[in-house]
């Protein structure tokens, strides 16, 4: 079984430096940090964090509380919080909160009464979550989007610069009525991608119009559904964007039911590289989100705040960029 001595030995580092490393300390230079966890995977080496943590009555044990289980984007923020995790010998409980406020409680109660260490949350935005983890002085990181009321840490990306990105492209390939299909009201995400959106048209002095827009959750079936109304208008739009690749799952069935071709008729652009965008026909123009990164930084500053060495609140924000391809291309 690896030691720490194992793990310094094979990253070139004192063993020093792998415990502040492995335990999110900010002390530690990043490339050094990054050789740490990666020796620490080649071993094998866990470190004894039940132990560790016996005298502040917690487990080693993190909760990741994210919306939709089967959305890849929130897959690979889960992974990118276990790898870091894991390294520095704590284990991830995994929580599907749907955008339920209740079962967003549900999970936070349970991580409060089995002592977890510390939370990262996708918030729902509504509920009392920021008060009952202060409240029991609990660490806590928001990612994707921010914890109202929260003294906690926050990793997001720049959503409505990105939005403003993909409207402005889909503007500068000749679309002139170019519409937006975003989450629901309140939802900072949904909010920031349509505001977003609305720079972009006044950016490319385009016309605002609000019968170019729909909302509905971050689902297929609501955005189907929404899909089929913003198409099935008078003057539908010749270009959409879309706020997250659920939703251009209902957006692209709609458009196969309408007789509409992606690329062709109308041209789509939608948040979040998900594996499939380039096995369509054509493939699908998206705005690709550091989603992995998300997850990691999450964790590496979570770890921080448990461990003691920060206590600052902070929000770090990531870029998202535009991987173009046949979907926003007029042909």
């Amino acid at each position: 079984m690896a030691t720490i001595s194992d793990v310094a030995s094979r990253a070139g580092v004192s063993t020093a430096t792998v415990s502040r490393a492995l335990n999110g300390k900010s002390s530690v230079d990043p490339e050094l940090a990054a050789r740490v966890l990666a020796a620490a995977a080649e071993l094998g080496y866990r470190p004894n964090g039940p132990a560790r943590n016996l005298r502040r009555q917690e487990t080693a044990v993190l909760a990741l509380i994210i919306s939709d289980v089967e959305n890849p984007f929130f897959t690979a923020i889960a992974r990118g919080v276990e790898d870091v995790a894991h390294a520095a010998g704590y284990s991830v409980v995994l929580c599907n909160s749907d955008d339920e406020p209740d079962k967003e409680h549900e999970y936070i109660d349970v991580a409060l009464q089995e002592r977890m260490a510390g939370v990262l949350l996708s918030p729902t935005g509504r509920g009392d979550s920021a008060e009952l983890l202060s409240r029991n002085r609990t660490p806590v990181v928001a990612v994707d989007r921010p914890l109202p009321n929260s003294t906690g840490d926050t990793v997001l990306v720049d959503s409505r610069l990105a939005a403003r990105q993909a409207t402005e492209h889909l503007a500068e390939q000749g679309y002139r009525r170019i519409g937006c299909l975003t989450g629901p009201s309140g939802v900072p995400t949904a909010d920031d991608r349509l505001a977003g959106y609305r720079d972009g048209l006044r950016a490319e002095r385009l016309p605002r119009s609000d019968t170019l827009v729909r909302r509905s959750e971050f689902k297929a079936a609501g955005a189907k559904e929404a899909a089929r109304s913003l198409l099935s208008q008078p003057e539908p739009p010749d270009a959409v964007l879309v706020a997250n690749n659920m939703m251009a799952v209902g957006v692209l069935e709609a458009m196969a039911e309408l007789g509409v071709r992606p690329g062709r008729d109308v041209g789509v652009v939608a948040f979040d590289d998900a594996p499939w965008a380039t096995l369509l026909d054509p493939p699908l123009t998206v705005v690709a989100q550091p989603a992995y990164d998300m997850g990691a930084v999450a964790a590496q500053l979570l770890l921080g705040r448990i461990s003691g060495e920060r206590t600052e609140a902070t929000t770090t924000t990531l870029s998202a960029h535009l991987v173009v391809r046949a979907s926003s291309t007029r042909s």
